[in-house]
């Protein structure tokens, strides 16, 4: 093995603050998936029936005789505890935005028009906001189509030399995240979208953490690097379908579906684990649990689907749940093994069987706000150690 410090390639170029700015971006993404994870577990997802203002304002408003003239209001009754926090959301979401296009402009500035072309495509974003606030909605979307499909264009031409490609690509997914927060108010938490803008904000997480750990610079040089970075692909593969199982959960209100008495009203009986309903393997309608599209119109708030649904999607988390973590420990031991990486390894296995308790402790404690919260977080925090192996894992030149 080869000392760590010393770099066997030439350093991506970058703008000398580039990767602190990065790393603000990385802690600030983090910042909004656990925020975020907390608006849609406290049912405020709905709170801001209007996009991007809240019942018209920029901010929120602080009364309810502040918003009976605003026709957001015969959409859904304002609720002051709940507004703030999609609200403030929807600001933290917009300033991340904000730093992204920072670091796309300073990667693209050695690429040739590529500053004008990531400003041509962000004003054609801009634009569509208020296309789209004056109810144009269709010229709205080709706008920001258009736009999108511009910075994926420089994606493509570009290299990582210099960062440009993945900065480009970072921003396109933040682009289409904010289309995805926008359809999951205007579409009414409709469960596709929603579990979408979990993985969009995961993998927008997953490409700024590459992109800070490239631009610091501190890569870990191994000669069975390959292989480690193969073993740490397939983490992250299983990771992201686990990822994608449980905000299917989420969205579909099935994370209390084990209670002991089933689920017959809004609030289930005593919650059941390792068993379901008091069954090892209970009724379950699997194809409907994963219809992953239901038309428009339908108001998704509590949830839709009957108790043999839910159980089966409750059923389907739970299992995959048992193979991401006996893989994630199997990778924790191959680290283990290797100089250089026990400490990454005790972290992973960390925060993997943190994972499970939490998990766990989710069904039996009847989903408190404050565990389901950090579970989200969990997930993220395993997610970023299997980037950041990604990135820093070398081999000799």
């Amino acid at each position: 093995m080869m000392d760590a410090s010393r770099p066997n390639a030439q350093k991506p170029a970058a703008y000398r603050h580039f990767h602190r700015i990065a790393w603000l971006a990385v802690v600030l993404t983090f910042c909004v998936i656990v925020f975020g994870a907390f608006v849609r577990l406290s049912d405020a997802g709905l709170s801001c029936p209007d996009w991007p203002t809240c019942y018209g304002r920029a901010a929120w408003p602080q009364a309810t005789q502040d918003v009976s003239d605003h026709a957001a209001s015969a959409i859904r009754p304002f609720e002051t505890h709940k507004a703030w926090r999609e609200q403030v959301h929807r600001h933290l979401a917009a300033t991340l935005g904000v730093l992204v296009l920072v670091l796309a402009l300073l990667a693209a500035r050695r690429r040739r028009h590529g500053i004008a072309q990531v400003l041509v495509a962000s004003l054609m974003v801009a634009l569509a906001i208020p296309l789209y606030m004056r109810g144009q909605i269709m010229p709205a979307l080709v706008v920001a189509g258009l736009g999108e499909a511009l910075l994926l264009v420089a994606a493509l031409r570009w290299s990582n030399a210099d960062l440009s490609r993945a900065a480009a690509l970072t921003l396109a997914v933040v682009v289409f995240q904010a289309l995805l927060g926008k359809w999951t108010v205007t579409m009414l938490l409709k469960p596709i979208i929603v579990m979408g803008h979990l993985l969009g904000g995961m993998l927008t997480f997953s490409l700024l953490a590459w992109m800070a750990w490239r631009a610091t610079w501190l890569p870990i040089v191994l000669a069975d690097a390959p292989a480690l970075r193969r073993w740490v692909i397939a983490g992250i593969a299983v990771l992201g379908v686990q990822i994608a199982l449980g905000g299917w959960t989420s969205a579909n209100y099935a994370a209390l579906a084990c209670g002991a008495g089933g689920w017959t009203t809004a609030v289930p009986h005593a919650m059941d684990f390792p068993k379901c309903v008091g069954q090892w393997w209970p009724p379950t309608d699997f194809r409907e649990g994963f219809v992953l599209w239901r038309g428009v119109g339908v108001d998704y708030e509590g949830g839709v689907l009957d108790g043999a649904s839910r159980i089966a999607i409750q059923m389907a988390h739970r299992m995959f749940a048992v193979v991401a973590a006996l893989y994630l420990l199997l990778l924790s031991g191959r680290l283990l093994r290797t100089p250089g990486l026990r400490g990454w390894a005790v972290v992973l296995a960390l925060l993997t069987l943190a994972q499970v308790l939490l998990g766990v402790l989710n069904v039996k404690l009847s989903l408190p706000l404050p565990v389901a919260v950090l579970h989200n977080g969990g997930a993220a925090l395993l997610l970023f150690v299997l980037v950041s192996l990604l990135a820093r894992l070398r081999r000799p030149d």
